[in-house]
């Protein structure tokens, strides 16, 4: 828990009481290696801290999945879009390793927003956080090449991103697994 106070306190310091009453709202979570947190259809509950692992966001398909989103640790990560109008999510959220989750539940986040000093503050940081990571996403299709997105991904988490299938980052960058074989060939 030590480290999310760590990561609040980076956005807007808590005093030690809102501190106390924030995490008396979080439950710990940990799950296993290919885990759905979420799926496709359900209402997202939470909003999870990532203590440890690593997250994808996708929309299932038969033949491939389409991963647009990848969270890892000391991230919050959340179908943000069902958790704020509490609507069935069109995506899944799932588990690529060993993961540690601090949760808490969309009213009990409301209740620290109305109860803190600084609840609110955060709340918008992070909000904006997560939209600007989508606004860059976003840019990179209309702006880069698949190579760039791979490289911009590689340079953001160089450790992390070699725990992540292949055919998960291929996906993520809009391309096939063959197409990324030959760009990480021309690049080594």
């Amino acid at each position: 828990m030590k480290e999310i106070r760590r990561f609040i306190d980076t956005i807007a310091p808590m005093n030690d009481s809102d501190w106390e009453f924030f995490a008396s709202k979080l439950q710990k979570v940990a799950l296993e290696k290919n885990t759905v947190v979420l799926e496709v259809g359900k209402t997202e509950k939470y909003l999870s801290f990532i203590s440890q692992g690593i997250i994808r966001l996708y929309i299932p398909k038969e033949t491939s999945d389409l991963t647009f989103g990848f969270v890892f640790d000391n991230e919050f990560v959340t179908a943000y879009d069902s958790f704020l109008t509490q609507s069935p999510s069109q995506y899944q959220i799932e588990t690529l390793t060993e993961t540690i989750l601090w949760k808490i539940s969309n009213n009990d986040l409301q209740e620290v927003y109305k109860k803190t000093k600084n609840g609110n503050l955060i709340g918008r940081k992070m909000a904006e956080k997560m939209f600007l990571i989508k606004s860059k996403r976003e840019l990179s299709f209309l702006n880069k090449t698949a190579e760039e997105r791979y490289l911009d991904l590689f340079s953001d988490r160089p450790k992390l991103v070699k725990q992540i299938p292949l055919k998960y980052i291929a996906s993520y960058i809009g391309v096939t697994p063959q197409a990324l074989s030959r760009i990480r060939k021309r690049i080594t």
